[in-house]
């Protein structure tokens, strides 16, 4: 009975604190409001915060309280992880008022914001790509800031996202293999452009392997005038791979190719 007691008392104190709330919403006193969302904001009850901020901050457009509105309302989005709608308040906040000492943090949190968006890397890398470019921005612009270890270790971390992305196109390229068309170059390509772009890559490895197999197996495919070259192309390839991998995981499969190469070069 007491602990029944108790969730009746609950209830009636949650209950009449929504309707106090929907009493707020239903006023046309935006003091009470601005002071209400403060009150919520400090309460961690974000939700509620945000409805009362949204329509805030652009009531309070251009006074002196949209600074501090549009600060939190880009905070509560971004605590119901509503990351999209947070990252561009972050932005029009750093846009709005670009002499506030909250720049920094919200130049970091637009950032932020596009990194928690950033998908599978099987998927489209827009938000990737924004989320570098924003946290290289931060960099820019706060270069002595305590933050930038941490947006560096987040770009070399999303870096390496769209490399992956790379190597998986360039396995993708390699498994159609003759399909409509030679791949295998396209492999080549996707994979070499890759290590060019981002040569200190923790796919380097796979990538370097990848090239030297699709440029074996263009080999073996080609038509006789083209053949001498891409074998003496595909050991140049090996010696270089085997140069820079002496311990690598693909090492058997590359001595494979090596010699089946030579046979070949041979056999000319």
């Amino acid at each position: 009975m007491k602990f029944r007691f108790l969730g009746v008392v609950l209830f009636v104190i949650l209950l009449a604190g929504c309707s106090e709330y929907q009493k707020i919403l239903k006023s046309q006193d935006y003091d009470l409001w601005y002071k209400t969302a403060k009150e919520l904001y400090s309460q961690k009850q974000y939700t509620k915060a945000a409805t009362l901020l949204g329509e805030l901050n652009n009531i309070y457009k251009g006074t002196d309280k949209a600074e501090e509105v549009t600060y939190l309302y880009a905070n509560c989005l971004f605590n119901t992880h509503d990351y999209m709608m947070a990252g561009h308040y972050y932005r029009e906040f750093v846009k709005t008022f670009p002499s506030s000492q909250l720049v920094e943090e919200c130049q970091f949190q637009s950032a932020y914001c596009y990194y928690k968006l950033s998908p599978n890397p099987r998927l489209d890398q827009t938000d990737t790509e924004n989320a570098i470019n924003e946290f290289q921005l931060f960099i820019n612009m706060f270069p002595n800031s305590p933050k930038v270890d941490e947006a560096t270790k987040y770009i070399d971390e999303l870096n390496n996202k769209l490399v992956y992305k790379s190597y998986l196109s360039a396995k993708l390229y390699f498994n159609l293999g003759n399909y409509m068309g030679n791949n295998y170059r396209a492999a080549v390509i996707t994979s070499q452009n890759t290590l060019k772009k981002y040569p200190d890559t923790e796919y380097r490895e796979e990538l370097s392997f990848l090239i030297l197999e699709s440029k074996f197996i263009q080999a073996v495919n080609s038509v006789p005038e083209k053949k001498e070259d891409r074998i003496r192309d595909t050991i140049d390839e090996y010696y270089s791979f085997l140069n820079e991998f002496p311990q690598s995981k693909y090492l058997k499969k590359a001595e494979k190719i090596f010699q089946q190469s030579e046979m070949m070069l041979k056999s000319i």
